[in-house]
């Protein structure tokens, strides 16, 4: 095994420690089931003896055990001998077995929670350049593929070992000549197997990325389906996911190929191997060396000789199966995490401002408050790629209390603006403060806590609809129902045939777009920010629930910093300040009366708008 794979398996190896006990009684257990099976060879062995003994053969071998008996009552003995052997192992095997696949159980679980845990800590940076698909395959298969490799794999290799080594000084010790014999023949079969077992390595990645990628286009198909449908993709779409079917079938059929050779090359050497044992130990036999008895029992270890290899090569594949997810999973693992929580517990700058009472009183609350939430940008430099600069040393102040409106054209920075501020991503140059403190020292819990934000782009989770206006809330359904009533929702939950009980299914589906909105707004509410974030919040909403929902609106900017991307010039009007952003880069700021007179950006993109031919 290659250091890498080694040090990988090592710090995977950690998730075994809980197990300890089961592990080592299956151990334990390795040896008496290699013995159990090792005596029936000899058992058989010594039955053709004795009654080649009653038969007048003076040259067969019986051990010490049988010799002082009479010939039925020895064969009686070696019968129950036998059965025991066989129940013995059996029943040995049967509690192998569930502990092993009950620590197998127990290490994917294990394994699983700490990949999602990991995944759900690394930046949006590393998730826009792996696709959904791909990552859902290591946290599936290639989980279940590691699962193998401490469970029946490494421990059946173990157990095989035993075995071989157990057949290997029971042959030596009963004849040594036809044992170190074939014990010389395992030398170049277990070169061939190692070398074929490589090449199964390299096919099994290939495998295994092949089988992410077709996830990865099942899945974005899915999500695409409406597009799909509305442009009659189905058939080209069908060609392409074709095309990566057929390239994952080509890549199992090199697996195939190296598995077959390798069971294929096992099966004509052991049969090589019992006729030589026939050609030489019959020789012995007629000569008067041996005793046919003890060709018998040859014959047998013979074949059983090549069992331990054979299962062997077949858990090795099933191994190299498991080192590939092993390599994949700990590249996951290995993942720097960008966003990194240098924060410590906070004192009194942030108290409780996001804990305050709930219900009726919830937006009073924010409007007397001690105004708070400074957010600075200074000398900020962002990028997405290091050859496409997003931020170009943009700095700008709000106030605490100031409402700012973000506007610019498509692809000028506003999104990023509000990505970087939640910290979602990190700045190349720059920083970026909240009340005086640069948010990389605060803690991201905290730092999130002071931050509502309301997307365009509203995302619902399957469950109730408490369930998503709670999400990390601790509130009783009579204090939700009563910060509802405040926000005007109960228009849209009496229009739900459970109210707050009703079951969403993925992404809201069941809703439009206003009503999902709607309840993106309400959660923020709840949690009565310092800082609120707003996306175009009311876009998709009707006239009379943007109407229903504005007077709330209102009191939840009132007396809270608040960073708004508009694109209708209503709402950039009601702005203390509006910043105009073009190429990444701060080119204007004033109020909308101010930009309209200096005859800049933001007035040709105010007048262009008024005609109704653009956005701002």
């Amino acid at each position: 095994m290659a250091g890498s794979d080694f040090q990988r398996v090592k710090r995977l190896g950690r998730y075994l420690g809980r197990d300890r006990r089961r592990l080592t009684l299956t151990l334990v257990l390795l040896i008496p089931v290699a013995l159990a099976g090792a005596i029936q060879p000899l058992l058989v062995g010594q039955a053709i003896a004795v009654l080649r003994r009653v038969g007048g053969a003076a040259n067969e071998s019986v051990i010490p055990l049988f010799q002082g008996l009479d010939s039925t009552v020895a064969i009686r003995l070696i019968i129950l001998m036998l059965l025991g052997s066989v129940l013995v192992r059996l029943a040995l095997q049967g509690v192998q077995s569930f502990n092993i696949q009950a620590v197998g159980q127990r290490l994917t679980a294990r394994i699983r929670k700490d990949l999602f845990a990991h995944a759900m800590s690394l930046s949006l940076r590393f998730h826009d350049r792996m696709p959904v698909g791909k990552l859902l395959t290591r946290l599936t298969s290639d989980v279940d593929a590691l699962a193998e490799v401490f469970g029946s794999g490494a421990v059946g290799v173990l157990g095989d070992l035993v075995s071989l080594l157990v057949i290997a000084v029971s042959m030596l010790l009963i004849e040594w000549r036809l044992g170190l014999l074939l014990l010389v023949t395992q030398l170049p079969v277990s070169f061939v197997i190692v070398w074929l077992q490589r090449r199964y390595r390299k096919a099994n990645y290939r495998v295994r990325e092949e089988l992410s990628q077709l996830n990865a286009d099942f899945q974005e198909n899915l999500q695409g389906l409406e597009v799909v449908q509305m442009f009659r993709r189905e058939a080209v779409n069908g060609d392409r996911f074709q095309r990566t079917g057929l390239a994952y079938r080509s890549a199992v059929n090199g697996t195939i190929f190296f598995d077959s050779s390798i069971s294929a090359f096992l099966e004509w050497v052991s049969l090589g191997a019992v006729a030589l044992v026939l050609a030489l130990g019959g020789w012995m036999v007629t000569s008067g060396a041996m005793g046919l008895g003890t060709l018998t029992t040859f014959i047998l270890y013979s074949q059983r000789l090549f069992d331990p290899l054979r299962q062997m090569a077949e858990r090795f594949t099933q191994i190299q199966g498991g080192l590939t997810a092993v390599e994949r999973i700990g590249e996951l693992l290995e993942e720097p995490l960008e966003i990194v929580d240098h924060g410590a517990a906070m004192g009194s700058t942030f108290g409780s401002t996001s804990d305050t009472s709930v219900g009726s009183t919830l937006l009073q609350n924010a409007s007397s408050s001690q105004a708070r939430g400074e957010v600075i940008f200074e000398n900020v430099d962002f990028a997405y790629r290091k050859d496409e600069p997003i931020l170009r040393d943009l700095s700008f102040r709000i106030a605490p209390g100031e409402h700012v409106a973000l506007v610019g054209p498509t692809g000028s920075g506003k999104t990023t603006v509000i990505r970087l501020l939640c910290r979602l991503y990190e700045p190349q140059a720059g920083r970026i403060l909240l009340d005086g403190q640069d948010i990389r020292s605060l803690p991201l819990q905290e730092l999130r806590r002071q931050l509502g934000v309301v997307l365009q782009d509203t995302f619902l989770f399957s469950g109730t609809v408490a369930d998503n206006l709670r999400l990390d809330r601790p509130l009783d359904d009579q204090k939700l129902q009563g910060v509802c009533r405040d926000l005007g929702l109960d228009p849209l939950l009496g229009r739900l045939p459970e109210g707050l009980d009703t079951e969403l299914r993925e992404r809201g589906g069941n809703l439009s777009s206003g009503e999902r909105q709607l309840l993106a707004v309400a959660r923020v509410a709840i949690r009565n920010p310092t800082v609120l974030v707003m996306d175009e919040a009311t876009a998709f909403m009707d006239p009379s629930t943007e109407a229903t929902l504005q007077r709330d609106l209102d009191r939840l900017l009132n007396r809270r910093t608040a960073v708004v991307i508009a694109h209708r010039l209503a709402t950039v009007e009601a702005a203390d300040r509006i910043l105009v952003l073009r190429r990444g880069s701060l080119i204007e700021q004033g109020t909308h009366l101010q930009l309209r007179a200096s005859g800049g950006l933001y007035a040709e993109l105010a007048d262009l708008q008024e005609r109704g031919l653009a956005r701002l």
